[in-house]
């Protein structure tokens, strides 16, 4: 799973540790052909996602030990289906986004403007960073 890139162009970076995220529970938002359900964008979670995601049937706060799952607190950073966040944007409810962590396999389902928009990690003109 090594090489992989998020949704700026870089080297995929760690998403969050602490609790230990991504569908790999490797602390990266890595995507494999396993994952189905794309658990690609790096978010910080906030208590209207987390109540949002609740609310459709996604309960992100409950701990799950038999998934390694120690449910969510808001300022956890975590690994998230793309189309859970999506529905949470359409709400008007999404969380954060941190780019530099999220999987460029989730423009699939998201365009990089709309995560641009939630971005927590960089500049809203980014051309002025370039060498």
């Amino acid at each position: 799973m090594t090489g992989q890139r998020n949704v700026i162009g870089g080297p995929l970076e760690q998403c969050g540790t602490d609790p230990v995220t991504g569908f790999y529970r490797d602390g990266s938002c890595t995507w494999g052909p396993e994952d189905y359900g794309l658990h690609t964008i790096c978010v910080v979670a906030t208590a209207d996602f987390l109540e949002h995601q609740y609310a459709l049937g996604n309960d992100l706060v409950t701990p799950r030990p038999q998934w390694h799952f120690p449910g969510l607190q808001p300022g956890d950073r975590w690994c998230v289906v793309a189309a859970r966040w999506l529905q949470s944007h359409e709400a008007g409810r999404a969380a954060p986004v941190v780019l530099s962590a999220t999987n460029e396999a989730s423009l699939q389902l998201v365009p990089l403007e709309v995560l641009r928009h939630y971005a927590v990690d960089v500049a809203d003109d980014v051309s002025g960073l370039a060498p």
